[in-house]
């Protein structure tokens, strides 16, 4: 009976965590509803920006700075909260595999995410530990400060090599901020003419790397918390699909003991009444 019962209790305590799962991945898809009407809009942001570079830099090639002397500095965007299986893991080991030159200085990290924090909490790389973003509306708050941290660090070192390190879509991915527009910079010229200013080309240039940089984060961090949601609501799958098979073997353990307690009810009335009847036999005799 006590065993019964201790299975039947342990049962009951795994429904629990079942439903608080089952209530986490279901904010979980929630949140990446949310962020699919973010996304889309916040990319297409950067891509405009991206094709206004394209053609300035097509007739001004000479106004983007050289990067090989600035200190780097790697924003490395983790996972605020946990249930996300090698979110934080995956991050480490791309930044083991960064392209940085052994003579140059060793890249100042820029910390995002609780979870990500106890991994590199020993590291003298890491310059601040931010916490990031558990929802879309969060976002903001995060970027500005890292917006904060940025602009001490520029106003210390001078001119930066920025990264961002973050899980995209299909894998982590690292791409270069600061100096902005490295990638669109060799591209073709497609206009016959250069684009009319109002600014000099040097103010426009600063100005637009400014929003650059201020989209490509958003993008970066909104591109991550998307990732982190989809990863949690795939490993919750599989942790309450194991735990329903954990509860459906315990059930079955606990009806064989039941059954087995019957027989033994059983077994005991059938000998009461066995021996009540000796008993009578016995007493009819005398």
């Amino acid at each position: 009976m006590s065993r019964r019962r201790d299975l039947e209790h342990h049962r009951d305590s795994l429904d629990e965590i079942g439903e608080i799962m089952g209530s986490m991945k279901t904010l979980a898809y929630m949140e990446t509803r949310k962020l699919a009407r973010f996304l889309p809009a916040q990319r297409a942001v950067v891509d405009s920006i991206e094709e206004v570079a394209t053609d300035f830099l097509g007739f001004h090639p000479g106004l983007l700075p050289e990067a090989a002397d600035a200190p780097p500095v790697i924003i490395l965007i983790g996972s605020e909260r946990g249930f996300c299986g090698d979110f934080n893991q995956a991050l480490l080991d791309r930044l083991q595999q960064a392209p940085y030159s052994p003579s140059a200085p060793a890249p100042r990290l820029l910390v995002v995410g609780r979870k990500l924090h106890p991994l590199l909490a020993d590291d003298d790389r890491v310059t601040v530990f931010i916490d990031g973003a558990s929802v879309a509306e969060e976002v903001p708050a995060v970027l500005q400060q890292l917006v904060s941290q940025l602009a001490s660090l520029q106003a210390g070192m001078g001119r930066l090599s920025l990264h961002g390190l973050y899980n995209g879509d299909d894998d982590v991915v690292l791409e270069q901020l600061l100096p902005p527009f490295r990638q669109v910079s060799r591209a073709p010229v497609s206009a016959s003419h250069p684009p009319l200013l109002n600014l000099a080309p040097e103010a426009f240039l600063l100005d637009l790397a400014d929003q650059y940089l201020f989209a490509a984060l958003h993008r970066m961090l909104y591109t991550s918390l998307m990732v982190e949601n989809h990863r949690r609501v795939a490993h919750l799958e599989g942790a309450t699909q194991h735990l329903d098979d954990k509860c459906a073997d315990l059930a079955r353990r606990c009806n064989v003991l039941r059954q087995e307690e019957i027989i033994e009810e059983i077994e005991v009335i059938l000998l009461s009444s066995a021996s009540l009847g000796d008993g009578a036999s016995k007493g009819s005799r005398l």
